[in-house]
């Protein structure tokens, strides 16, 4: 088998029982994203050929290993007799492919690129099998991997079957692999089942190899890469590994975040040089936060685009369809939903605008609402460059409001404003002199009747 051509082999048939969820184990997301979906998303950076192995009625696992790779291959794994029949079940791609196998679990998320990468470079070297290992202060429940005195992998023994000697190895088996060996589908086919369990492991590949003279090595990782996910408690921590790392790798790319643990990061979130993060900031996915740009604490974005020397929050909401350009200002308790907001436009406070379209330059005032929804249909609401809408107006779509209109404060506006126009919508003021005073005797004179 020569190098070429990856084929990747995603194990995605475990049931998942601790995670006690009618979800699919690894549907489950991190940063937004789907578990199964990281994994193939790492994979696919590699190039190479896509085969996921699935459990019986897993229609929904299939279609998102399909949504992320759609030329994926989906196996099925009938019964779950261990992690060597799981890989037999890809038996068809293994026999058709004449490059290195890597095989991953869709359970373990957080495999980076460049550890995949010293697999491959470990196959390079000379050995026909890699095995991705990391060290714990904790090895309990890992299966061991057991060193011969020249550094080469002699076997990788379950915990269940290991000796008290064994058990004491702190080096300790990911599950991945890397395969560089001519026929793999034969190595696999002679893994038997005696042991604890009267599985099929995968592990005693390394040892059925070397009887064939097929050289193991390991690579070591981080601990934190080779997370596995079973229960709800793990998923949280792989959760927070990710956003650390993300963070990091962000910073380092000259975002600056004041509170960097504060800040919550979609698989997708884009954000740009000189971008200044304040605490408490959440990003959904779909985001994208151009350069310069300043997000103000207690932010929620999703679907979102903010230009170049922006400025949002304290307590902006941002929903999907939220396009706001350059320079503009958008404050605290302002929710933008589908609206695209111009060059240099705001809308500083207490505001809902869904469904418009701002101009450059246009002022938008406090508690000022775009009613967009009449209980079956949106409209939209169209505002021009450089209007200005005063406070506490009501745009009743769909509307036109003209390029440096005005509205007066407390309008409820139901037509077009032309251009440059004034429009006004108010019901006449009416002042009754003296009632107040009379109102408040009358109703001191009724609260001490009542208590008598």
């Amino acid at each position: 088998m020569s190098a070429g051509l990856c084929l990747y082999v995603v194990l995605a048939a475990g049931k998942g029982t601790r995670m006690k969820s009618s979800l699919p184990k690894v549907l489950h997301s991190i940063a937004g994203q789907s578990m199964l979906a990281h994994v193939l998303g790492t994979a696919s950076l590699g190039g190479g050929k896509m085969a996921v192995v699935v459990a019986p009625d897993s229609e929904a696992v299939a279609a998102e290993a399909l949504r992320i790779v759609p030329d994926a291959k989906i196996f099925e794994q009938a019964t779950q007799r261990g992690t060597a029949d799981a890989l037999l079940a890809a038996k068809p791609a293994l026999q058709e492919h004449t490059g290195d196998v890597i095989v991953l679990f869709a359970d373990t998320p957080l495999v980076r690129p460049d550890v995949l990468a010293e697999l491959r470079a470990a196959l390079d070297d000379g050995a026909g099998i890699a095995v991705l290992g990391f060290r714990s202060k904790n090895p309990t429940g890992y299966g061991r991997l057991l060193i011969d005195d020249g550094g080469a992998l002699m076997a990788i023994r379950e915990e269940r079957d290991a000796s008290d000697a064994e058990k004491k190895v702190g080096l300790c088996n990911s599950g991945v692999m890397a395969f560089r060996v001519p026929d793999l589908s034969g190595l696999l086919s002679r893994i038997g089942c005696a042991n604890a369990k009267n599985e099929y492991y995968l592990t005693d590949v390394v040892a059925i190899g070397r009887e064939l003279g097929i050289r193991a090595a390991v690579v070591v990782c981080d601990e934190d890469d080779v997370l596995g996910i079973n229960t709800r408690e793990q998923l949280a921590q792989a959760e927070a590994v990710w956003q650390a790392r993300t963070r990091v790798d962000m910073m380092r790319e000259g975002v600056t975040m004041i509170a960097p643990e504060t800040v919550w990061l979609s698989f997708d979130t884009k954000i740009g040089r000189d971008v200044i993060l304040e605490p408490n900031v959440i990003f959904g996915p779909g985001v994208t936060v151009e350069a310069g740009a300043r997000i103000l604490g207690f932010c929620h974005f999703e679907g979102a685009t903010i230009g170049t020397g922006a400025r949002v929050g304290p307590f902006a909401r941002l929903r999907p369809g939220a396009d706001l350009g350059a320079d503009v200002h958008i404050g605290n308790f302002v929710e933008v939903k589908k609206t695209t907001l111009g060059t240099g436009a705001k809308a500083n406070h207490l505001s809902y605008l869904g469904d418009g379209n701002v101009g450059a330059g246009a002022n938008i005032g406090a508690g000022t609402i775009f009613c967009n929804y009449d209980g079956f249909n949106k409209e939209k609401t169209v505002i021009g460059e450089g209007a200005f809408i005063g406070s506490n107006s009501s745009l009743v779509a769909p509307v036109t409001i003209g390029k440096g209109a005005y509205i007066g404060s407390g309008s409820v506006i139901t037509k077009d404003v032309n251009p440059g126009a004034l429009a006004l919508s108010r019901s006449a003021q009416d002042e009754r002199p003296g009632w107040a005073d009379k109102f408040r005797i009358m109703m001191s004179r009724r609260k001490a009747a009542q208590k008598k």
